[in-house]
């Protein structure tokens, strides 16, 4: 209980793991700045919700804002790839395979971008440039401060979870992500640091994001018969759709366009799923009030299904173009619109269950065995939400069924899935990551 492992917690580690908070917390802050002001000059509103701004714009202003972000992305992917040739900004490459280097001007550059482009209207998560900006803070700051190499990757974990916690405002469920998917390991040596880090970011993002949960006035479902029943009914279905869509994504990511047709690529991808969003504007972003929709209770059958089926192929299709971007509100919403339509087809069998108790179980399952990470997604949805704590046993029937389910058709996540090739053969040779310029 008091061995630290490789990963010695000196009083210097806690230094720099308080500085690493500090500054991911201001990075957080800054970026989902970026991101509220394109959104808001991209489709013209001033305040409310991002999905009201998208309805109340014209056809034609949510389509010349896609077709933007599709030449604005495809030009300044392009540049960076072809003068940053090599370097690393996947925070999960870096750690799993302990190989490589975080680049600081490739990693600013994608996550600039990235907000961007995802402010314009792509399917795609904002998480990932605080994510990645958090754990090049946490690579900076270990070089900086000297660190060995396995405390470097441990501050560079910690980085990255309180980069997702700081701009969720879930600093719980952002310390489990740390532990539970990038280090692979819940103990007291992990959790801790974990903890302590996502804790100060969340506090410094203060300065600019609102001291409150994301998903407001989601009422507090009561648990029902009906409902527990369901979900050993619904779990194997959700884990078969998460499966389905965790191999789309790994198709995708080893077989996205580059050189020259990656120029052209996003502009196309982004036009279809402007297309869509003429009739769907739901699709537009990352999916974060779909979601509020449907925890609140909102939706008939056919929207339900016509989301739930077009979210995943937009967001696999602004991947496929190569854009960057996260897939943690994505991968979320879709397993709540999902959930939810589940759950309206039982309620015609069995009635009395709210469709927003459905949407909750269904957003816990589908983020559980989508990261294959269950503690985290139980975390993250709860924290989320600060509602329906007396659905805790059908969502963790749901989440361990489908969890179960995913681990045993392969065993890949939204995350292992997008890894190249060459990162998994590297992992066993367990050289350290750091950061660089």
């Amino acid at each position: 209980m008091t061995d630290d492992g490789d990963a010695a917690l000196t009083p210097r580690f806690w230094v720099a793991l308080c500085l690493t908070g500090v500054a991911t917390g201001l990075v957080g802050a800054a970026l989902m700045a970026l991101l509220f002001r394109v959104e808001s000059t991209a489709f013209g509103y001033t305040h409310g919700e991002f999905q009201a701004g998208v309805q109340a714009a014209s056809g034609v202003r949510r389509m010349t804002s896609l077709l933007l972000a599709g030449v604005f992305g495809g030009v300044a992917w392009y540049l960076l790839r072809r003068y940053t040739p090599g370097k690393k900004s996947e925070v999960d490459d870096v750690l799993w395979s302990r190989s490589g280097n975080l680049s600081f001007r490739r990693s600013l550059g994608n996550s600039l971008i990235s907000e961007v482009v995802i402010g314009m209207g792509a399917s795609l998560g904002r998480e990932a440039a605080p994510k990645t900006m958090g754990a090049v803070s946490g690579g900076l700051v270990g070089r900086w401060f000297g660190l060995s190499p396995a405390q470097q990757r441990l501050l560079i974990a910690c980085g990255g979870g309180a980069g997702l916690a700081c701009v969720y405002n879930v600093p719980l469920g952002g310390a489990f992500f740390t532990a539970e998917i990038l280090l692979g390991s819940v103990s007291i040596a992990t959790i801790l640091p974990a903890l302590a880090c996502t804790g100060i970011a969340t506090a410094t993002a203060w300065v600019y994001l609102p001291n409150q949960f994301t998903y407001v006035g989601v009422p507090e479902y009561a648990l029902t018969a009906s409902l527990v029943v369901w979900t050993l009914v619904a779990g194997p279905i959700l884990g078969i759709a998460a499966a389905v869509y965790i191999r789309l994504i790994g198709w995708i990511s080893h077989h996205r366009l580059a050189g020259l047709p990656s120029l052209c690529a996003p502009l196309v991808a982004f036009a279809v799923l402007g297309v869509a969003g003429l009739a769907y504007p739901q699709l537009f972003g990352n999916g974060k009030d779909m979601a509020h929709d449907v925890f609140l209770g909102r939706g008939d059958l056919m929207l339900l299904l016509a989301l739930a089926v077009l979210k995943p192929i937009v967001t696999a299709l602004c991947l496929a173009s190569g854009a960057s971007g996260g897939l943690f509100t994505p991968v979320l919403s879709s397993g709540a619109v999902f959930g939810a339509y589940l759950g309206a087809l039982w309620s015609h069998w069995w009635p009395g269950t709210p469709l927003g108790a459905y949407a909750m179980v269904g957003a816990a399952a589908m983020i559980g065995c989508a990261m294959q990470a269950p503690i985290s997604g139980l975390a993250l949805v709860l924290e989320l939400t600060h509602s329906s704590f007396s659905l805790m046993v059908p969502m963790i029937f749901a989440t361990v069924v489908a969890t179960a389910l995913v681990r045993y058709l392969d065993g890949y996540s939204i995350y292992s899935a997008r890894l190249p090739a060459s990162s998994r053969s590297e992992a066993a040779s367990h050289p350290e990551a750091t950061a660089e310029f």
